[in-house]
């Protein structure tokens, strides 16, 4: 495994020096682009979704939970699953009581949605020791509206805001026959009775569960998977893991 260059006290300082001028530029564009995300337009839910918890039955408006924002975790789990999906699990298991406590401090609620019945989702969730909401939206209209089931069978293909030649060019042309699940988040403002639908992300936007790799990002080695520059820092054979390279 490739380490990196071994240098004087005063020079590390230097790069470093160069390297929080890099930082700081980024985090000024980040906090531009937060801004950009808040000043997002949004639109009016007008279907009645319903879903299936463990108290029975319960539309959208139940999950704020009283709150006026909802983050919704588009948890892949098919029907036809056992268990639900490695990567998604990875992202469940980065988010904590604690995580939930201080959304709800600033009225935002969390939960996660799947396909599969509910009984599935009960019985994985336990296993976990996973205290969030999670919810089925099977026999929905929910997980096709928002891109995170497709079945061409449906409606034709759409995935991270990308639709037919756009998603060949991208190099997702297997979407276009593809039924089944994929990942997303999505949030949602409430006031009074109305519901809006205000952000969705996908791909690499999921890692905004993924605080183990924030950590990781801050080290030598990284996150150590193969399509990280510069190359050679990835064990020759590393268990897989949910990323999303660009």
């Amino acid at each position: 495994m490739k380490h990196p260059k071994i240098v004087s006290p005063v020079e590390w300082l230097a790069a470093r020096r160069e390297l929080l001028r890099r930082e700081k530029e980024l985090t000024r564009a980040r906090d531009a682009v937060n801004t950009a995300r808040r000043e997002l337009p949004m639109t009016r839910i007008e279907k009645d979704y319903r879903f299936i918890g463990p108290d029975g039955e319960l539309g959208l408006a139940d999950m704020f939970d009283g709150h006026r924002q909802l983050v919704i975790q588009h948890f892949m789990f098919d029907p036809a699953w056992e268990t639900g999906c490695g990567s998604c699990t990875a992202m469940a298991d980065g988010v904590g009581q604690g995580v939930f406590e201080q959304l709800a401090k600033r009225s935002t609620a969390f939960a996660a949605v799947s396909r599969a019945p509910y009984p599935k989702l009960r019985t994985y969730q336990e296993s976990k020791g996973w205290t969030f909401a999670w919810y089925s939206a099977h026999g929905s209209d929910f997980n096709y509206d928002f891109h995170v089931t497709l079945d061409p069978a449906v409606r034709p293909a759409s995935y991270n805001f990308k639709a037919g030649d756009e998603l060949v060019a991208a190099g997702f042309d297997w979407m276009l026959d593809y039924a089944g699940e994929q990942p997303g988040i999505s949030t949602f403002l409430r006031d009074g009775n109305d519901i809006f639908h205000t952000y969705s992300t996908y791909g690499r936007g999921l890692e905004a569960m993924m605080a183990a790799y924030s950590l990781l990002d801050l080290t030598a080695l990284g996150r150590q998977e193969d399509w990280e520059e510069p190359k050679g820092r990835a064990p020759v054979s590393y268990p897989a893991n949910p990323s999303f390279p660009a």
